[in-house]
């Protein structure tokens, strides 16, 4: 056949640690129909300080893949919620070939076609708080490619239509594909006067979505007489691909012919008609492809009206399931992003009767939906069950309904189909279901309720089961509970939503407690981070007690800010938010910056020179406000006003030093006893919040920080300035002068000038 290969590829992004689903990072690929291989190479890099990060250690990279949503992952096996369903994909774990980059490679042969979703993360951290801008930090960046082939031209079967084909020697195989609508419980395909050299050396295989894979539904031609392979329960509104393969050593040409018939399960006694006027009776997409036969390997041959013979009647059979009910359609009612209703039209009580079910459909979006959580919620009226021993099973389906004819076992599955079983009866009157990250299209609910007997279950007799039932759409499950945060993320024009949690609780809803903090360990911890900015009541003392009022003011300012911030940043339920966080983070980071800048240079001594230092206290004041709107957790927000005031500092001891030519503090008990204890206090304490601060130890170690950092203060703040001596009047020169007058009532500020009486002191 014809071939057409298509390039795709992604932006690269760094990758973080898993925490939780939202630490991934998640690409978003669409497969076209038709595709035969689909191949993604998978581009892992290191970067450090913009060049290669060849000294960076090699960590192993997950990879999940999943055709329709993202993957449901769990790589830390915590707990999932009650009564949700997990979802299956495919992980892949890549490791390094060279030194700053490895490649790898994944292909998916006949993959589905639609939507396709990639996840990828590091493995799980120690969890170090680092300061940015310490050092560079390794990057490792994540980019997928994707390189597929698929088909052009696939030969359309026709309902009903016999289509001919020649298999030359040189060729294998023959693809068809046939559109399946809905409301259709078989497909049938039939291979028809098969000559060969050995009888009939074929292979028939059929497959929904995409073309037959070696594991398939197979049939051979050779062992089965007629060659007739069946699909029970089809999937609506799609393409189910049939592959008609010679048996390899086979010589000669191969000639066949292939009808497929499909049974309306509206009418289970007729089989579809085999001739419809237009492509829009069967709701056929408008693109059917060729009508002739396609073998793989040739061009396709031009097609003649020759290629498609009149229809052979096949006698419908009655089979098991063929009969469907009415479909009963859904409300859909959009709140907010993935916050989506489905209301039952004469809802929400639904009415089971006894000798049919009740089907309902639950349409999804495509792509829109499958990023939240679809929650399904069975309440069974106990009243209404006249004291019969009633249950209602219902059976949530993705594509097809499924309402099976035996009594006997229930179940929500077949060889083919998948689904989720739901009850309810009279001791368990409620049933929950929640599929995160579902995929989306029609989902079909099927209810049906049966009687418990001693020989099982068996249909009741006149008893019709109320049953409520509630569907909607949500962005996390139970909205993380108090332990978690629901967080809306996005990759590229891509919408989900994951839960991130608080406090020791893990799992996809913030469930799992196997490492959760206890509430006193929570109170501890507050208690810690509150009270250890006490400290700074002596800094506060001595700053008073010397005159440096100021200075008093930004301490009593930090220790305020300071309490408040970390009583409002807890992780748990132990919280008190006195204003918005964000408040009172700047306000806290301000106070601490402010109280480096105003004890150095107080420890300048700039006292003479009064309008200097104010100068310098505003500019202060204004500088870290400006560099902490501009990024707060930066390294040199704490340095830059550090190293700037410690160099006026050393300006103005130098420019003392030299005038006094001695050592300035002159004292070697201002040394020994308060500067180097006070260095070596702060010095521990930098060290401390930059290198040993982690996740677990934040709650101590930081207390620390606070106890350290205000125990430096109170031992560098200088001692208060002697006064200085008053100096005496100058000697009046005697001979001609000037005369200056003031008005005292101006001077003070007590009446208008331009309304007072002039009452003027003149010197000579």
């Amino acid at each position: 056949g014809l071939f057409v290969t298509d390039y795709f590829t992604r932006t690269p992004r760094k990758l973080s640690p898993f925490r939780s689903f939202a630490s991934i990072e998640l690409f978003h690929f669409h497969i076209p129909e038709d595709t035969v291989i689909a191949v993604w190479n998978l581009i892992t890099f290191k970067e450090q300080g913009g060049t290669f990060g060849d000294q960076c250690p090699d960590r192993s990279i997950t990879v999940y893949f999943r055709s329709g949503a993202p993957s449901v992952i769990n790589p830390l096996h915590t707990h999932f919620p009650r009564d949700t369903a997990v979802p299956g994909s495919f992980a892949l774990t890549l490791t390094w070939t060279l030194p700053n980059r490895t490649t790898g490679v994944f292909n998916v042969t006949s993959p589905l076609p639609g939507d396709w979703f990639l996840a990828a993360h590091l493995p799980k951290d120690e969890g170090k708080i680092s300061v940015k801008g310490l050092y560079e930090e390794c990057q490792y960046l994540f980019q997928p490619q994707l390189i597929v082939q698929r088909l052009v031209n696939i030969a359309v079967l026709y309902p009903g239509h016999v289509t001919e084909q020649s298999m030359a020697p040189h060729n294998r195989s023959c693809l068809y594909k046939v559109f399946v609508p809905s409301y259709t419980s078989r497909v049938l395909v039939e291979v028809l006067r098969c000559r060969g050299a050995e009888g009939c050396p074929l292979w028939l295989r059929v497959r929904a979505k995409a073309p037959p894979l070696h594991n398939s539904t197979t049939l051979d031609c050779r062992e089965h007489t007629p060659c007739q392979l069946a699909q029970d329960l089809p999937f609506w509104q799609h393409w189910y691909y049939v592959l008609v393969e010679k048996h390899p050593g086979v010589p000669g040409t191969v000639s066949f012919q292939v009808t497929v018939q499909l049974t309306d399960c509206s009418r289970p006694s007729l089989a579809r008609p085999p001739f419809l006027p237009s492509s829009a009776s069967m709701n056929m997409p408008h693109s059917f492809g060729s009508a002739g036969g396609l073998a793989l390997g040739d061009s396709p041959p031009p097609t003649s009206p020759n290629d498609t013979k009149h229809p052979v009647p096949i006698p419908a059979t009655s089979h098991t399931g063929e009969r469907c009910w009415p479909v009963r359609p859904t409300l859909r009612n959009e709140l907010d992003t993935f916050s989506v209703h489905f209301y039952i039209f004469f809802g929400p009580n639904v009415s089971v009767p006894p000798d049919r079910p009740a089907v309902f459909v639950i349409n999804l979006l495509p792509v829109l939906d499958s990023g939240g959580v679809l929650n399904l919620e069975l309440r069974l009226n106990v009243s209404s069950l006249c004291g019969e021993n009633v249950t209602v099973f219902g059976c949530l389906n993705h594509e097809v309904p499924l309402t099976s004819g035996d009594n006997t076992s229930v179940t929500c599955e077949t060889e083919s189909l998948a689904g989720f079983l739901l009850s309810v009866n009279a001791t368990a009157s409620l049933s929950r279901l929640r599929i995160p990250y579902p995929q989306t299209g029609s989902w079909y609910l099927s209810l049906r309720s049966l009687c418990a007997t001693e020989h099982g279950f068996e249909p009741c007799t006149n008893v019709t089961a109320e049953v409520y039932l509630r569907a909607y759409l949500s962005p996390c499950i139970n909205d993380c509970g108090i332990y978690g945060q629901c967080k809306l993320l996005r990759t590229n024009n891509y919408l989900y939503a994951a839960c991130e949690c608080k406090a020791g609780w893990n799992g996809w809803g913030c469930t799992d407690n196997a490492e959760a903090f206890s509430y006193g360990f929570q109170l501890l911890s507050t208690l810690l981070l509150c009270l250890s900015n006490v400290m700074f009541v002596p800094p506060v003392a001595i700053a008073v007690r010397s005159h440096y009022l100021l200075e008093a003011a930004v301490y009593i300012f930090t220790m305020f800010f300071s309490t408040f911030y970390h009583a409002c940043d807890q992780p748990g339920i132990v919280v008190f938010c006195i204003m918005e966080y964000d408040v009172l983070q700047f306000c806290d980071f301000l106070g601490s910056l402010m109280s480096v800048w105003v004890t150095v240079i107080a420890m300048a001594r700039l006292q003479p020179i009064v309008k200097q230092a104010s100068v310098l206290y505003l500019l202060g004041a204004m500088l870290l406000s400006m560099a902490l709107q501009m990024d707060r957790h930066g390294l040199w927000n704490l340095l830059g006003p550090s190293l700037f005031a410690l160099g006026i500092m050393a300006v103005a001891w130098t420019a003392r030093t030299i005038r006094r030519r001695h050592c300035y503090p002159p004292t070697w008990k201002r040394w020994a006893f308060y500067l180097c204890p006070g260095a070596l206090i702060a010095a521990a304490a930098v060290l401390l919040y930059a290198f040993v601060e982690t996740e677990e130890n934040y709650f101590y170690i930081h207390s620390i920080w606070h106890l350290l950092i205000a125990g430096s203060v109170g031992f560098l703040l200088p001692p208060r300035a002697k006064p200085s001596r008053r100096l005496g009047p100058l000697p009046r020169r005697k001979g001609c002068g000037y005369q200056l007058c003031v008005n005292e009532q101006e001077e003070l500020g007590l009446v208008d000038p331009a309304v007072a009486s002039i009452n003027s002191i003149c010197t000579s």
